[in-house]
């Protein structure tokens, strides 16, 4: 219970923080929690079938390349989480009456991917303990926030814009290319100090992401001038 515990305090941390973030219209609490509960359950399971067509289609060896963990980390794994999650976005909240400002596309990407992190920590921390709890509550859960920061922003402009596609892809597109450069690091963990470059990754998600927070608000039609 108390490595679950752990487990989950980085992901409401972050879910509480994006909601003070919403400062001028609060999203209904009880649509906040079904966006949070779809990734937990059917993101999770929409990316697992995908890896599963994956590993027909593109089987790669227990051993990889260098090229072959890229393929791995953009193709495989950024590009199957990130659609997961935005396929929810997508399609459950983006056309819900309550998202009625760009900043809400922030505030519904993070639900969704802080839900899918709550089930990806809980089986990680069960396996590796504690020390695998600390790691990630300050690597892989706020990267998975950041990626979904970046991909909402798009999501809340393409809400009302004429170039809904192009601006939901953009987001699809910049969630997966971050994604996929912060696990490739990790992956090719065999070539001395390259981890350093999710580092770097992550550091350059979050300034971008507090940029996109901080323009949204700035932008609410909400905010009282």
């Amino acid at each position: 219970m108390n490595l679950i515990l752990f487990a989950i305090v980085p992901v409401v941390t972050i879910i509480l923080y994006i909601y003070i973030k919403d400062k001028y219209e609060k999203e209904p609490k009880r649509l906040l929690f079904f966006n949070c509960l779809l990734g937990a359950i059917v993101s999770i399971i929409i990316t697992t079938l995908i890896y599963f067509v994956f590993n027909i289609i593109l089987p790669l060896p227990d051993k990889f390349s260098i090229i072959q963990q890229f393929i791995k980390a953009f193709f495989v794994v950024g590009v199957t989480e990130e659609f997961s999650k935005y396929i929810i976005v997508r399609y459950y909240a983006q056309p819900n009456p309550a998202f009625n400002e760009p900043f809400d596309g922030i505030v519904y990407a993070v639900m969704v991917s802080m839900g899918f992190a709550a089930t990806e920590n809980i089986s990680y921390v069960l396996d590796g303990g504690y020390q695998t709890a600390l790691i990630r509550a300050f690597t892989a859960v706020p990267a998975h926030a950041t990626f979904a920061i970046l991909m909402g922003y798009y999501m809340g402009k393409a809400k009302f814009s004429k170039n809904r596609i192009g601006l939901n892809l953009t987001g699809l597109l910049l969630a997966i290319i971050f994604h996929g450069s912060y696990d490739f690091f990790l992956f090719i963990d065999f070539v001395p100090g390259i981890w350093i470059g999710a580092f770097i990754s992550l550091l350059v998600g979050i300034f971008l992401s507090r940029r996109a927070i901080k323009k949204h608000q700035d932008g609410s039609q909400f905010k009282a001038f």
